[in-house]
Parts: structure tokens; sequence; C-alpha cells
């Protein structure tokens, strides 16, 4: 259960966070706090199904930190600085993507100046990351199985010969 539920985080988080890349219309701060409710609301399911030890809210940490980031200052170098330090799950280049987008929905707010781009984009470029922009919402965790021994021993157990398994010799 928790390695499903794991997976079906991540699939949430990858395509929630590339429809963030692509679409202008979801870069403003009001969709910000709109995903962040939402991800706070799948926070307190996990709680309540006592699921918090699974990963699954680790999968989700890039699309927290890009609602983060539409929520944030975006001015001064200390405002930067704080970014730079707060976006560590996502790639550099999707955090310049996301402050690209950045489009303001009401008066109070401004866009991002490209100087302010330019200063996060030489502050992370010592940073070794992936060039690549959109999640991989395919990618898929691979599925352990614990290691329950059987109570029975080996020796014990005899094969029918119906089964037509003589090939199998007892060593």
């Amino acid at each position: 259960i928790k390695q499903v539920v794991k997976q079906m985080f991540y699939i949430i988080g990858a395509i929630t966070l590339n429809n963030l890349l692509l679409r202008k219309d979801m870069c403003s701060w009001s969709k910000g706090m709109q995903i962040r409710y939402n991800v706070s609301q799948l926070e307190e399911w996990l709680r309540d199904k006592n699921l918090m030890n699974s990963g699954a809210k680790e999968t989700l940490e890039p699309l927290i930190q890009a609602a983060q980031l539409l929520q944030v200052k975006k001015k001064t170098d200390e405002d930067a600085e704080a970014i730079c330090s707060m976006c560590n799950a996502l790639t550099t280049a999707q955090i310049v993507k996301v402050l690209n987008l950045y489009t303001p929905v009401n008066e109070f707010e401004e866009r991002v100046l490209v100087s302010f781009i330019r200063t996060i984009q030489m502050r992370l470029r010592d940073r070794m990351d992936s060039p690549q922009l959109l999640m991989d919402a395919k990618h898929i965790f691979p599925v352990t199985f614990p290691f329950n021994p059987s109570s029975l021993a080996l020796e014990t157990i005899q094969i029918p010969a119906s089964l037509g398994l003589g090939f199998i010799s007892r060593v």
C-alpha cells in the first residue's frame, strides 16, 4: 500500500508541476496558494492513514517548492538567496521557467524583473543539476517485496509426481 501511495503521489506531483511549467495561467500567487492548500490536504490524508513514512510526501517536494516560489517575494538579493536555498528539489531550469511565466493577477503583484531572474541564474550556475525542465510523469519506482521466511523446512516439502517435475532432485 505504501509503495502504491508513493507512486500515485509522485504522478500527481509530476503532472501538476509539468502543467505549472507549461501554462502561464498557472503561475500566479493565487495558484501557488491553491496548490499549497491542496498539497496540505494530501499531507493530512497521509497523516490520517498513517502513511507519512511511505515516502509519498517527499515525492511532492518539487511541487511544494514550486508553489512556495509562486508565493515568495521576488525583488531583492535577499529574496534571491532565500529562493536559491529553498528550491533544492527544483532544477535551475524549472526555477527560471516558473519565474519567467509568473503572471500577476491583480494590481498588488508585479512581474518578475529580468534582472532578478539573471541574479537567480548567477547564484545557481554552480549547481550540478539536470537541464531537464519537465518531470518524467511515467517514472515508476521499483517494487520491493518484504522477505518473510517460511516456517516450513525445505527438506519436509514433497513434490507431487503429477506435476511432472521429475527433473528436480533433492540435494
